[in-house]
């Protein structure tokens, strides 16, 4: 039985995974339980699971979450500082990363330096520190295991020691695919959240909306599986059946295929390298006779150019525009910001940032201090 904790087990990625454990209960059990500012469902979560461990960031919120679990043996914690310390733990085999954006590179730079295994759900960990994340986990012979539908299905179709041609990194086209600037002049909220194959967390929704979380995907596809990102390519397929491919030197294309779930590759990662079963609907290709490619647009899309643009520069640049879309997606959210402005809010940021070309963990987290600071003096 492998024991887990789970980083943002409130959000998307972590209400699914605990759908897993609940199918499995004999092959997995709850160590930990970390969340942000839903005491609530942690609440909820903690008495049907019964971990070990419960952490809520949000300090305010420790009194609710330790009366509502004193009549439990359920450890109680708050703040950032404490889901950092609770990775420290020897009980725990697998921690799922799956806390958004930023917050969550160091908590899991602290299980990766206590030899857990991860199940990576938070790609701006890797877009942002991808070459210290890398090096670190090799240092502590620590397995980095993708929970990206993308980066599964990449992970699925290599081949060890095979030298690959590219990787070609499918993307839905979110719910604005094929329109033009003009007919995007006015985007709603509810619009942009209205995803037509996936349910996600609103943050990655709205990456999605704007190609971004495609570009962070590019990068983090990098220092996953070590390839220059000249070789990554992107491919919008609408159907979201082809959740990736990898081409190799002979022509021949590998592809991995399934329904628009992530249960499927959250429960890869968590069994790897075995298979057991899923009660999952099964994909049929009966269902979707027309399958299609279109290549991105990239001129109504900006986002994904320039994470392109940010990986090829490398150093802390990465870092500042991550840094600048998450201010930026959040200033949308609260409607101080338009849809189409998201790209030229993260340009700005990334051209009258400091640029440091080989940054320490301290240097990000600084770069990271000082961009969120001066866009929010914008």
């Amino acid at each position: 039985m492998k024991r887990i904790a789970i980083l943002g087990s409130t959000g998307s990625i972590g209400t699914q995974t605990l759908n897993v454990v609940r199918r499995h209960p004999d092959d997995f059990a709850v160590e930990v339980l970390c969340a942000g500012n839903n005491a609530d469902l942690l609440i909820k979560q903690a008495l049907e699971f019964d971990p070990n461990t419960v952490v809520i960031a949000n300090k305010m919120l420790y009194p609710q979450v330790q009366e509502a679990l004193k009549a439990t043996d359920i450890k109680v914690f708050a703040g950032e500082e404490s889901i950092c310390n609770v990775m420290e733990m020897s009980s725990i085999d697998i921690v799922v990363a799956a806390i958004v954006g930023f917050a969550g590179l160091r908590p899991t730079l602290r299980a990766i330096e206590h030899g857990k295994t991860i199940a990576l759900a938070n790609k701006e960990t890797m877009v942002v520190a991808g070459e210290i994340v890398t090096r670190t986990a090799f240092q502590h012979h620590c397995p980095i295991l993708p929970v990206d539908s993308e980066h599964s299905a990449i992970f699925q179709c290599l081949e060890p020691g095979v030298d690959i041609d590219k990787i070609l990194l499918t993307a839905s086209g979110g719910p604005f695919f094929g329109k033009t600037r003009e007919q995007l002049q006015n985007v709603s909220l509810d619009q942009a959240l209205n995803h037509p194959n996936w349910k996600m967390g609103r943050k990655v929704t709205i990456d999605s909306a704007t190609l971004m979380n495609k570009g962070l995907e590019v990068i983090e596809a990098s220092w996953l599986f070590g390839v220059e990102v000249d070789k990554i390519e992107v491919w919008v397929h609408p159907q979201s059946v082809v959740h990736s491919m990898v081409q190799y030197a002979d022509g021949s294309i590998k592809a991995q295929i399934g329904t628009a779930t992530m249960e499927t590759p959250i429960q890869y990662a968590l069994t790897y390298p075995a298979r057991i079963e899923s009660h999952l609907p099964r994909f049929s290709f009966l269902d979707h006779p027309q399958l299609t490619f279109h290549r991105p647009d990239t001129t109504t899309f900006r986002c994904l150019d320039l994470a392109y643009d940010a990986i090829q520069k490398g150093g802390n640049m990465p870092c500042i525009m991550n840094a600048a879309n998450e201010v930026a997606v959040q200033r949308f959210i609260e409607g101080r910001l338009q849809f189409l402005e998201i790209a030229d809010f993260v340009e700005g940021a990334m051209s009258q940032s400091q640029f440091i070309t080989q940054p320490t963990l301290n240097d990000l987290f600084d770069t990271d201090k000082e961009v969120r600071r001066r866009c929010a003096a914008q």
